[in-house]
């Protein structure tokens, strides 16, 4: 068997819109950012899901809270959906970080993380969701670098190409964790 993992970004937030790289800070969502975690709550509700699964940063646990108020399923933080920890770049500007990303794909931000270690991380996740959730539909909301993690433990993408792209948007991506 396996586990359909539907995997959406936390809705935006308030640093989203001034161009702040939040990181490991919790960021709060902004108005259209709760419209959007509204909107994300009635496109997944009915859509068999087995738990929700989301990173313990703020803007993912309120993503959750407004999508999902009162759900019958389980709603479960997981810290190991961080977002990267970019160090002593946390709250920076995008443009600052967007510059170096990839200079931080094995070597950790200073101060912080890598993202080889997000891939880490998420793959502990991934384990543990299988040996538990194996047959089941399952969400999970967390951020970009969980994203890449993702599509390159489960789609094979290469994660220096996923870190040097431009960042993406869509309403959720699906994959399967064999």
């Amino acid at each position: 068997m396996a586990v359909e993992l539907v995997y959406e970004t936390h809705s935006t937030t308030e640093d989203n819109e001034t161009g702040i790289a939040t990181g490991w800070l919790p960021g709060r969502l902004s108005q259209a950012g709760r419209a959007q975690a509204a909107e994300l709550g009635r496109r997944r509700r009915n859509d068999g899901l087995a738990a929700v699964f989301v990173s313990d940063l703020d803007r993912a646990i309120e993503t959750a809270a407004i999508a999902f108020p009162g759900l019958a399923i389980p709603i479960r933080q997981d810290k190991r959906l961080r977002e990267c920890n970019y160090g002593d770049l946390n709250g920076c500007p995008v443009e600052t970080l967007a510059a170096i990303r990839g200079r931080h794909i094995d070597c950790p931000f200073p101060g912080g993380q890598s993202y080889r270690q997000v891939v880490e991380a998420t793959g502990s996740f991934l384990k543990d969701l299988k040996d538990r959730w194996d047959g089941a539909r399952v969400l999970v909301i967390a951020h970009s670098a969980n994203r890449w993690a993702l599509q390159h433990l489960l789609a094979g993408a290469r994660l220096e190409d996923l870190v040097e792209a431009p960042l993406e948007w869509q309403p959720g991506w699906t994959f399967i964790v064999p």
